[in-house]
């Protein structure tokens, strides 16, 4: 009944504003008020860049009806001349959660009292889908709330419920204190709002990840087409309201700059272009924020200056996190001047009343005005569809509209009143006189220095006798002015008291004090010239120093580029070749690089136009290759299922994990992102080329081929979980293999529906299975136990697929001639044994026996300390089973390289192939051996010199950056203590939460 009663008048409104006459009326009279309000002599800002001096606004019932000059002003209206003052469009927030409430999360953690279906009949399968949401249904107005909106210059919000991936609609309000709540309503379907986070009114597991929620998302659209397209025998009103809501503007709270991207890739794939609301951070990566073709919403909730005065504490602060305090307010005029058209919006802001302090922030750092008006104003009435009624100062326009004492954003304005829907809203008296400036006080013979700032109604006083400054309070109050200063002597308590009325000239005062004795005396006061006040040592306005800011770097953290790497042509000379081809190691052997591949190999080579190195004494090797790894990810297990085929960790590539950088000064050039181990049937995964400094998507291999995890033991069982995980299907290892029968099985029916022409549902899972059953998507596994181990070889069998790899497989040398003869390779540990009961049989000899029985064997490292150093890792297989040398180095070279079906590109020194090598200062076996250049694609993106010259750069960018700080504090900012942030490392059962 609540919203009938709303969306009528809205209706009613379009027709006649406020006009309800169909109402009854038992409490008197009924009167319209048909008079008009007229607005003279103003400098009228009808939109960003365009002005109307001595301008004529004339409004009636709420909306504007003209503007302009020379204009008739009817008979029935109250004139007001505002001669020397501004009119401009009232700002637009389009993104809050004004007057809404977030429902608080249900007690205990996810895995507390885990809730794997829906607790809701006739909606979505999955309770964080709620595009159903009608944000008027939990709406409240918060007048106080609005005051301070109003305050800082807004007329109109968007807001929504902040609650669940898709949060359903939300509302357009006019901050119209004076209305009734069918005057505010300006749309109850004003946009659809998503996110990647959950729903705090549901503990439904899944997703519990970040690529959960996009796969999520994902399924959402599909389903969404085919309940559209299709006769279906359920009732789904989440997908109703979604197909519902497709035309309104998509408004997606990223949070950060590359959740940015992760929206904008969902979106492209289902022709949906979001509107993103960033983290503050897309300056750092510009171009790809341009390439999205997104409007942005902006926050400006600028770090706070690290208090870094302690040395100690403050080596806590990352040079990334210093840099973002240093770079961050540079991020609006940086999104200006590449052509991204954003809005700003007061969301993360702790007050409103910040808003201005930050707007100034961002154009001292190079914002140009009518841009920061423009993202106030007509850029969010654009994303809202409703530029024909806000934003701008035109007949048939809102009312709403900013009085003002200067042009905005200069540095003396005052915001006199706020006017919504032809409501006035005081913010400053503007006939209150401005008493502001720098005065001379002549008083019982002394002569001081009296300097008034800030807003008209709560000036502040700064006090000086000489060079002494004095403590002062003032208060102004209808004219009157109290001034209590203290005496120059700071060892006696007094006080000197003035009052004074201010007359028509507020240059000039005198008056009556009240002198420390209790005497009374006059004094006089008189404003200097502004240009007097200049010389006193402070800067005009035109001339503040420019803030420096230091360059971004690939990624913006420590040991970033200062530009991408490129490939060269680069000749080694005399190096020792491991070619891991049949020529075996080659001595005193060059070998080219060209145009990122090997272009040749042999001795007295020409080196043409390439670089040469001398590679006497050094080892060049194809790089070492992680098989299993879980570092340069935001997510590793998506656990809210027993099988998550549907998600990938492409989606959640993380380009700016340091890892990378370190795996690369241990030689380390391609690794596969494997999802963990929470399930059976786990997510796809990603293969990389450790291109540090590269976008997520030009870290993947070209072409990449399609593999997924499975796994296998105690923790797809939840034998370690915790009591409270005894809910989930399997709970034991016969579970697990009836689980892979069934999903398979389910799979086989599903291709048979596809491949018979009759409509059939989409679903990425199925999709996935299907891949795996057709052999265009290869298994690795982890494993420990044999038994299981032959277990899933005996699965895939009836299936008539094979398995790709088992990983971990401590167990292996137990079922190595198994393993051979169904053709799977083993990707194990050197030497981990006893770190959990099911991997008490393993031995160090594990990777010998295997490759003695002819499987392909590989050493990972499952870890993002232990990748650095693979090279020792594979050492070890000499010392364990007197594996040579050669063979110990394809162990973490070519047997990988063939294991993720990439040994046509990498794995071997051979003509052709990519050019990703490594030069080692000593045998790569060694532990002494150190990396001493990687390459990938015949770019360099490790030098062991560079590396020396990059540490020195951190320590004197991080004194610079100090530097700045301290000056921040020792200015009157405030400051945040340091923090360490500490880095979450992923492991096969690491399983996060996304909240």
């Amino acid at each position: 009944m609540k919203k009938l009663f709303l969306s009528l008048a809205v209706i009613f409104m379009g027709f006649n504003f406020y006009a309800q006459e169909y109402f009854p009326k038992n409490d008197g009279v009924k009167t319209s008020n048909s008079n008009y309000t007229v607005f003279t002599n103003a400098v009228i800002h009808t939109s960003p860049g365009t002005e109307i001096t001595n301008g004529t606004l004339i409004i009636q019932k709420g909306k504007i009806q003209q503007v302009g000059t020379g204009l008739s002003i009817p008979k029935n209206s109250i004139v007001i001349d505002l001669q020397g003052k501004h009119i401009y469009a009232s700002f637009i927030d389009p993104f809050t959660s004004f007057g809404i409430k977030k429902p608080k999360r249900q007690g205990g953690s996810f895995r507390s009292n885990p809730q794997y279906d829906a607790s809701r009949e006739g909606y979505y399968w999955n309770d964080h889908i709620r595009p159903e949401t009608n944000s008027l249904d939990d709406f409240t107005y918060d007048k106080k709330k609005a005051d301070e909106f109003i305050k800082a210059g807004f007329g109109t919000l968007n807001t929504h419920m902040p609650d669940g991936i898709m949060r359903g609609t939300g509302l357009l309000v006019a901050l119209n204190n004076d209305g009734t709540k069918g005057d505010r309503l300006l749309s109850d379907a004003s946009s659809q709002l998503l996110s990647f986070s959950k729903s705090n009114k549901s503990k439904q597991m899944y997703p519990t990840s970040l690529m959960g929620s996009m796969a999520l998302l994902r399924q959402v659209y599909l389903d969404a087409k085919w309940y559209t397209t299709n006769d279906t025998d359920y009732k789904d009103l989440s997908i109703e309201a979604l197909n519902k809501n497709k035309n309104l503007p998509q408004i997606f709270e990223a949070g950060s700059r590359i959740n940015g991207f992760r929206a904008d890739k969902v979106g492209d794939e289902f022709n949906i272009q979001y509107i993103i609301v960033g983290g503050g951070d897309e300056y750092a990566r510009i171009n790809k924020v341009k390439a999205t073709n997104a409007k942005y919403i902006i926050p400006l909730d600028f770090p706070e200056a690290y208090d870094v005065s302690d040395p100690y504490m403050a080596n806590l602060v990352s040079l990334g996190d210093m840099r973002h305090w240093n770079q961050a307010p540079t991020n609006p005029s940086i999104l200006a001047k590449n052509g991204v058209q954003f809005s700003l919006t007061t969301h993360k802001l702790k007050k409103i009343a910040d808003l201005n302090a930050r707007i100034e922030k961002a154009i001292k750092h190079g914002l140009d005005k009518k841009t920061a008006l423009e993202a106030l104003t007509t850029v969010p009435a654009q994303i809202l569809g409703k530029s024909d009624v806000l934003g701008t100062l035109k007949k048939g326009a809102y009312a709403n509209f900013l009085i003002t004492s200067q042009e905005l954003f200069s540095k003396d304005n005052i915001i006199y009143e706020n006017w919504v829907q032809g409501h006035k809203n005081i913010v400053n008296d503007m006939n209150t006189k401005d008493i502001n400036g720098a005065y001379e006080l002549t008083l019982a013979g002394k002569t001081y220095d009296v300097s008034i700032s800030g807003k008209p109604a709560k000036p502040k006083a700064e006090v000086k006798l000489g060079e002494t400054k004095l403590g002062s309070k003032m208060t102004y109050t209808n004219d009157w002015v109290f001034l209590t200063f203290t005496d120059a002597d700071t060892t006696k308590t007094q006080y000197t008291r003035i009052v004074t009325a201010i007359n028509k000239n507020p240059k000039f005062w005198s008056g009556k004090a009240i002198l420390p004795n209790g005497s009374e005396t006059t004094f006089t006061a008189k404003q200097k010239p502004k240009n007097a006040a200049k010389k006193d040592g402070k800067k005009s306005e035109d001339k503040k120093e420019t803030p420096k800011v230091l360059p971004v770097t690939y990624p913006n953290i420590a040991y970033g580029n200062s530009k991408l790497p490129k490939s060269e042509n680069i000749l080694f000379k005399n190096a020792t070749v491991w070619t891991n081809e049949v020529d075996g190691i080659l001595t005193e052997t060059d070998v080219l690089i060209k145009n990122g591949k090997i272009a040749g190999i042999g001795k007295n080579l020409n080196a043409g136009n390439a670089r040469i190195v001398d590679a006497t004494g050094k080892h060049l090797t194809s790089g070492i290759i992680d098989e299993h790894s879980h570092i340069a990810a935001a997510a590793i297990n998506e656990a809210g299922h027993n099988s998550t085929a549907e998600v990938t960790i492409e989606d959640v590539v993380s380009p700016d994990d340091i890892n990378m950088y370190r795996n690369l000064a241990g030689g380390v050039t391609s690794i596969q992102i494997l999802h963990g181990s929470a399930n059976p049937i786990g997510g796809r995964s990603a293969i990389l080329k450790l291109k540090w400094g590269e976008s997520a998507e030009n870290l993947i291999f070209n072409n990449s081929p399609k593999f997924i995890k499975f796994a296998l033991g105690e923790n797809v069982k939840q034998s370690n979980w915790g009591d409270a995980e005894r809910i989930r299907f399997p709970q034991t290892r016969m579970g697990v293999e009836q689980l892979y029968v069934d999903y398979f099985t389910r799979a086989k029916r599903y291709e048979k529906l596809k491949n018979s022409g009759k409509p059939y549902r989409k679903d990425i899972e199925m999709e996935t299975l299907v891949e795996i059953l057709n052999g265009k998507r290869f298994i690795s596994c982890h494993s420990y136990v044999q038994s299981e181990i032959n277990m899933l070889m005996k699965v895939a069998e009836k299936f008539n697929f094979r398995i790709n790899t088992f990983t971990h497989i401590l167990e292996g040398y137990k079922v190595a001639d198994k393993m051979a003869k169904h053709g799977v390779a083993g990707s194990t540990f050197s030497d981990w044994w006893a770190y959990k009961y099911e991997v008490n049989d393993a031995i160090p000899y594990n990777a010998t026996i295997m490759h003695n029985q002819g499987v392909l064997v590989a050493i990972n490292s499952d870890d993002g300390e232990m990748s650095r150093r693979l090279n020792q890792e594979a050492a070890k297989s000499v010392k364990y089973g007197g594996i040579s040398e050669e063979e110990a180095w394809k162990f973490v070279t070519l047997n990988p390289a063939k294991m993720l079906h990439i040994d046509d590109r990498v794995g071997s020194i051979k003509v052709g192939k990519d050019a990703d090598v490594v030069l080692w200062t000593d045998h790569p076996l060694s532990i002494y051996a150190k990396a001493e250049k990687t390459l990938i694609d015949g770019a360099t993106y490790f030098d062991l010199e560079k590396d020396k010259a990059m540490r020195k750069s951190i320590v004197d960018e991080r004194n610079e950056l100090s530097t700045m700080l301290l000056k921040a504090k020792n200015s009157g900012l405030k400051t945040q203590p340091p923090k360490k942030k500490e880095k979450q490392h992923f492991h096969c059962d690491t399983v996060e939460h996304i909240h």
